[in-house]
């Protein structure tokens, strides 16, 4: 609903990828500065999941994640979702789920596939402004990149090398990846261009 509603989502992604952090604490506030703040990482924490890549929608989520203990990305999922309910449902005085459903997943099982979601996952802004993107009908390009680097909901600019969300992603798994095709960057006028949705839908409901 409004920002500092988005903060807490990304809040959350940090706060519960944690073996030992309980579903607690929904009514403390968060600021933007405390989650682009590198001095979090120094926290010791038991990662349930690798999260390689998100972004935050207006009514929905994708995220890319890895799990790192048995049954992780469930029990990563299931304290994301609850956690962030009683946030919301407390703030707005509402009761009942929040969320439609349970999350969907897709198994990655290809390097290909692998490369290809965190380029799906962060083009899913352009949807407020650019929703032909998804037909293959994107006329102009440079605007939509410029329009993705000012998106904040997303570690789209972390993966650019733009200091913005750098605590709440493990981002070394896919650099290997990128770094062997000339960089993130680099490739993103490419994915772009290449993108076929419409026929590949159905496989990145992440």
């Amino acid at each position: 609903m409004d920002d500092q509603d988005r903060h807490r989502f990304i809040h959350d992604l940090f706060e519960f990828n944690d073996q030992n952090k309980p579903i607690r604490n929904h009514k403390r506030r968060v600021k933007l500065c405390d989650l682009r703040s590198r001095t979090v990482e120094k926290r010791p924490r038991k990662l349930l999941v690798a999260l390689h890549a998100f972004c935050l929608m207006d009514n929905h989520y994708h995220l890319l994640l890895s799990p790192l203990v048995e049954g992780g990305v469930v029990k990563f999922m299931r304290k994301l979702n609850i956690g962030y309910a009683k946030y919301f449902n407390e703030k707005y005085e509402r009761k009942g789920a929040l969320f439609e459903g349970r999350y969907k997943s897709v198994p990655v099982t290809t390097d290909a596939h692998f490369i290809h979601l965190p380029y799906y996952i962060h083009f899913n802004p352009l949807d407020f402004n650019f929703p032909e993107w998804r037909k293959g009908k994107l006329s102009d390009y440079t605007k939509a990149i410029k329009f993705l680097e000012s998106y904040k909901w997303s570690s789209h600019l972390d993966y650019l090398g733009k200091k913005n969300l750098p605590s709440i992603t493990q981002r070394d798994e896919l650099f290997k990846f990128f770094n062997e095709s000339g960089g993130y960057e680099k490739n993103i006028f490419g994915w772009l261009q290449d993108l076929d949705t419409q026929n590949n839908e159905e496989l990145f409901l992440v």
